[in-house]
């Protein structure tokens, strides 16, 4: 039913990452295969919970896929485009896997760029190269995005709604309500573990945070 309330929970790599950082504060965002594992048993516990990854790294292919599969999870996949067959990225046919696996493929970017400075000067690079690029690799259309760093403000959501996606996800580290045209996510981070993702993004919110959470987002939406 429109209007329940879900907890989005993201994902970037998976493991020890190889190599440095591709941008400052990237390896915060890693989490080893067994916290991974850990945490993906607790939320398959709580039925409100979306799953989704960014950025494609191979692990999403190698390490979360037959997780999820194993589960019986579906999740949302997000690959920047520029990346995809590097040496440590997804490729062509991890892309058709993810699909072939019941798994839904968007859009994170073209080059992971914040979309707030980015799409003054790569707008179409952005928003329609990187979408067709996923689109040819899965052969399905792309109408799911997220932002890439979480950043976006109402030019941001103008530009996303007049190219027609479906739905948009940010990092906003809040609930989300189904059917929202707009879905804040939490992102687990390298120290994280089963026990803190229960109590910091699966615990119930008070009325009060619940008012404050949408003020929030109204205010980051119209600034």
């Amino acid at each position: 039913m429109s209007g329940t309330e879900l907890r989005n929970i993201s994902f970037h790599g998976i493991g020890v990452p190889e190599g440095p950082e591709r941008e400052p504060g990237e390896h915060r965002y890693w989490v080893t295969e067994e916290a991974f594992l850990d945490v993906l048993d607790e939320c398959a516990r709580h039925p409100q919970v979306r799953l989704s990854f960014d950025d494609g790294n191979a692990s999403d292919v190698a390490i979360a896929l037959p997780a999820l599969v194993e589960r019986g999870l579906t999740a949302d996949f997000f690959p920047i485009a520029d990346r995809i067959g590097d040496a440590d990225s997804v490729d062509d046919a991890g892309l058709r896997a993810l699909i072939e696996a019941g798994m839904t493929v968007g859009t994170h970017g073209a080059g992971h760029r914040p979309w707030t400075s980015a799409l003054a000067t790569h707008r179409e690079a952005e928003l329609r190269c990187a979408r067709e690029r996923i689109a040819e690799a899965t052969g399905r259309p792309v109408d799911t995005a997220a932002c890439p760093f979480g950043a976006y403000d109402r030019h941001v959501l103008k530009a996303l709604r007049a190219s027609g996606y479906r739905t948009v996800f940010t990092s906003d580290a809040r609930p989300a309500q189904e059917g929202a045209w707009l879905q804040p996510r939490y992102s687990v981070e390298a120290g994280d573990t089963a026990e803190s993702v229960r109590t910091r993004m699966l615990t119930p919110r008070s009325v009060s945070n619940r008012m404050v959470d949408r003020g929030v987002l109204l205010v980051k939406a119209w600034r």
